[in-house]
């Protein structure tokens, strides 16, 4: 299988530049027409300006495109019956020259195919609500026990059973550091209430952690939390009614699996009067300007 590499990224690779991998879910399961690409073209243009290279990673047309064009991102954005993928679907989508946008378990998937070490998202995926009866575990967990990939997100989403997803990522052995601050973050909020079980307060801490991992052997990436900046964040406890209401309707409904997470978001949006949209879009960019000085600290290490 080729990997398809845009013309900057394939440029950024032979000069030996840092690149930041991004997801593409945000654009086809994150927001509507034209928001979607200009959002990730912000996200791009945060990367650039912070002195990496980015790398959106997408699935068109059973290719495995790592880095889009201007044309093919406005394709994404536009693009009606896209899959999300995981770990269990990219193959299945590969082979059937379908179009796919990957999800953060994916693109470390891909990013680690093409050698690129810091992928910078919104929020992981976790333990959901009430998984004692549904096991309904995101693979994003155990993809970071097992890629090597340094992971920056704003936690993991607050729709989440935040308490649950750390223990697991614990029982996994994969590093949590907090980026600032000794509290693990909530996506929206800066705060879960729950402590990060490391912190480190630069860029260059967590690239040196990054290579240490893998000259010492172990498996897996680290996932960085790094909290929505104060100006931006919407407070826990104004959330929690409004996260636990748009559960109950999900449940009454009856949305289960894949159709869960989008689901939500989108109620909460509503609910939120557009305020946790305009959150998400602030910790995205806050997340790649992370990223980027994470990647270019690693490529120092490398060189």
């Amino acid at each position: 299988m080729d990997l398809i590499f845009s013309p900057e990224v394939r440029a950024a690779r032979e000069a030996g530049a840092p690149l930041v991998a991004l997801e593409s879910t945000i654009i086809t399961h994150g927001m509507p027409w034209p928001q979607n690409v200009e959002t990730a073209r912000r996200v791009e243009a945060t990367v650039r300006d912070a002195g990496a290279v980015p790398a959106t990673i997408a699935v068109l047309a059973g290719q495995l495109h790592i880095g889009l064009d201007a044309a093919e991102l406005d394709q994404l954005g536009r693009a009606e019956g896209v899959l999300k993928l995981s770990r269990a679907d990219l193959a299945a989508c590969l082979a059937q020259r379908r179009t796919g946008a990957t999800t953060v378990a994916a693109t470390m998937i891909a990013a680690r195919l093409a050698g690129i070490e810091v992928f910078a998202t919104g929020g992981i995926g976790g333990v959901h609500r009430g998984a004692e009866r549904s096991f309904d575990i995101s693979a994003d967990l155990r993809e970071l026990s097992e890629t090597a990939v340094t992971v920056v997100a704003a936690g993991a989403k607050a729709i989440l059973d935040v308490p649950k997803t750390l223990e697991v990522l614990e029982t996994l052995g994969v590093p949590v550091i907090a980026y600032g601050q000794d509290a693990f973050p909530a996506f929206w909020s800066r705060n879960s209430g729950l402590p990060a079980p490391l912190r480190m307060d630069s860029a260059a801490e967590i690239a040196s952690a990054h290579v240490l991992r893998g000259r010492l052997g172990l498996a897996g990436g680290q996932l960085v939390a790094n909290p929505i900046p104060a100006a931006d964040e919407i407070d826990a406890a104004q959330l929690a009614p409004i996260i636990a209401h748009a559960i109950g309707e999900a449940e009454a409904q009856g949305i289960a699996a894949k159709s869960v997470t989008p689901f939500l978001l989108q109620r909460i949006f509503e609910l939120t009067e557009g305020r946790s949209l305009e959150a998400n879009i602030a910790l995205v960019l806050n997340n790649a300007r992370l990223g980027a000085a994470i990647a270019i600290e690693i490529a120092r290490r490398r060189g």
